[in-house]
C-alpha cells in the first residue's frame, strides 16, 4: 500500500463503531421490546454486558496484534491457524454482503415516508435501492479518509434526533404509560433470554475498528479507544433512548407503531420534528451501509493477502482501496437485493438476513477463545492470566449463549453456509500447494 494513503484517527474510527451498530433497527426495536413489558430492559442490559465484554477483548486483541486489518479474521487465525481464520472470513464476508441488501431495503422503507411512491413502486425502489448501494461504492473507491468524512458526518445526523428524543423527551415521560414489567404471561426467567435475543442484533459490529487497522492511525491505541467508546456510545443511546419511549408513548400504541421514535417526536414537538426523527432513521440506514461497504472489502483484503483468498481481493487502486473486492462484494449485494425485493421472496430474504447473525457470532466465539489461547503463549504474570481467562471465558460463554439463541433452524443453515466454505478453502491450499 502506498505510505500517500491517508489514515483515518480516533473520531473517525469511533465513527465506523457507532455508525455500524447503529443502523435503522434501533427506530423500530422499542416497538417490538413493548410487547413484552419493561422486562426488556433487563434484556437490553443483559446484552449490553455481553457486547460490552466481547469490545473489551477486541480492545486487548488489537494491543496483541498491531497494524495487521482482518479483525476476527485476523485474531481467530492467530489462536486456531488457517482454517478456523478462513471458517470466520468466510462467514463474516457473506454476512456483510448480504446484510447490506438489507440496509439499502431499509433506506428506501425510511424514504417512503417522504415519499409514498417508493411503496407502489418497485421498479422505483429497486432503482433507487441499487444506486445507494453503488454511490457508496464510489465513494468507498476513493479512499478510507473520504468514507471516513461520510461516516462522521452520517453518524452525528444519526445520532442529533435520537438524543433530541432522549433529552427533550424526557420532560414528556410519564409512568403511566410504563408497561408492566413482564406482558408475556411466561416466567421472568423464560422471557428475559427472548428479548435479549432481540437486542442482540443492534450490538453487531463492535469489531469495525479492528478490520481497517492498517488504514488507522496509531492502530495499537486508536483501535482500542474506538472499539470501547463506540460501543458505550451505542448502548447508552439504546437503553436510555427505550426508557424514554416507554415513558412517552402509551404501551397500546407503542407495540402497533411502525415508528415509534418519530411518533415520539410528533408528541414532542408536532409534525416537523417527527419528520426530523423520522429523516434520522434513513440517515441511520444510509451511515451503516457507507461503513458496511467499507468492511466488504477490508475483511476479504486481509484473508487474500494471508492467500485464504484469491489474490484478486488484495488488488488495490492508487489509493490504497481493494476496489476490486469492493465491487466484487457490491455486486453480490446487488443479486441478493433483486432477490429480496421479488414478490413472495421477502420472508425467505429476511430469513437468511437472519442466518448472517450467525455468521457474526461465531467469529466472536472462536475470538474470545483465541484471545485466551494467544495469551497463554505470552506467559503471563499469574494475576494477568487470571484477568484474561475469566474475560476470555465470559466472552466465549456470552457467544455460545447467543448462538443457541438464535433458534434450531438459524444455527442448522448457519452452520450449512459456513461448511459450505470448505471447497473453497480446499481449492485454496491446492492452488497453494500448486505454485
Amino acid at each position: 500500500m502506498s505510505s500517500k494513503v491517508k489514515k483515518i484517527g480516533l473520531i473517525t474510527t469511533t465513527s465506523l463503531v457507532v455508525g455500524n451498530m447503529i443502523g435503522a433497527g434501533i427506530f423500530l426495536l422499542p416497538a417490538t421490546l413493548a410487547k413484552y413489558g419493561s422486562i426488556s430492559l433487563l434484556g437490553w442490559l443483559f446484552t449490553a454486558t455481553g457486547a460490552l465484554i466481547l469490545a473489551k477483548i477486541f480492545s486487548n486483541f488489537s494491543k496483541i496484534i498491531v497494524n495487521k486489518s482482518g479483525g476476527p479474521y485476523t485474531y481467530s487465525k492467530a489462536g486456531f491457524g488457517d482454517f478456523i481464520g478462513f471458517l470466520v472470513a468466510w462467514g463474516y464476508w457473506i454476512s456483510i454482503w448480504i446484510s447490506n441488501a438489507g440496509l439499502a431495503i431499509a433506506i428506501i422503507g425510511g424514504l417512503s415516508v417522504f415519499f409514498p411512491a417508493l411503496n407502489s413502486n418497485p421498479v422505483l425502489s429497486v432503482v433507487v435501492a441499487l444506486s445507494f448501494i453503488w454511490l457508496f461504492t464510489w465513494i468507498n473507491s476513493k479512499g478510507i479518509k473520504e468514507s471516513g468524512r461520510i461516516q462522521v458526518i452520517t453518524t452525528v445526523l444519526k445520532l442529533l434526533p435520537l438524543v433530541f428524543i432522549i433529552l427533550i423527551g424526557a420532560f414528556f415521560f410519564s409512568l403511566d404509560n410504563f408497561p408492566g414489567f413482564n406482558l408475556t404471561g411466561e416466567s421472568h426467567f423464560a422471557t428475559i433470554p427472548v428479548v435479549a435475543a432481540l437486542t442482540l442484533y443492534a450490538f453487531l459490529g463492535i469489531e469495525s475498528a479492528s478490520i481497517p487497522a492498517e488504514n488507522i492511525k496509531n492502530p495499537e491505541k486508536t483501535v482500542p479507544k474506538a472499539t470501547m467508546l463506540g460501543t458505550i456510545i451505542s448502548t447508552c443511546v439504546y437503553i436510555l433512548g427505550t426508557v424514554v419511549l416507554f415513558g412517552v408513548l402509551p404501551v397500546e400504541e407503542l407495540q402497533n407503531s411502525a415508528a415509534p421514535f418519530a411518533e415520539a417526536g410528533e408528541i414532542i414537538g408536532g409534525k416537523y420534528a417527527g419528520y426530523f426523527v423520522a429523516g434520522g432513521a434513513v440517515i441511520a440506514a444510509v451511515g451503516a451501509l457507507n461503513g458496511w461497504t467499507l468492511l466488504v472489502g477490508q475483511l476479504p483484503m486481509a484473508a487474500a493477502k494471508d492467500k485464504m483468498f484469491p489474490r484478486i481481493f488484495k488488488k488495490e487502486n492508487k489509493n490504497g482501496v481493494p476496489y476490486l473486492g469492493l465491487i466484487i462484494g457490491s455486486v453480490l449485494t446487488s443479486v441478493i437485493l433483486l432477490i429480496g425485493m421479488s414478490d413472495g421472496l421477502v420472508d425467505q430474504f429476511e430469513f437468511v438476513v437472519n442466518l448472517t447473525v450467525l455468521t457474526c457470532l461465531v467469529p466472536y466465539l472462536f475470538v474470545s477463545a483465541s484471545y485466551i489461547i494467544v495469551t497463554i503463549e505470552k506467559k503471563l504474570h499469574l494475576n494477568k492470566f487470571l484477568k484474561t481467562f475469566i474475560l476470555g471465558s465470559l466472552g466465549f460463554a456470552y457467544s455460545l449463549w447467543a448462538i443457541f439463541g438464535s433458534g434450531p433452524d438459524v444455527v442448522f443453515y448457519g452452520f450449512l453456509l459456513l461448511l459450505l466454505g470448505i471447497p473453497f478453502y480446499a481449492l485454496m491450499q491446492w492452488n497453494k500447494r500448486e505454485k
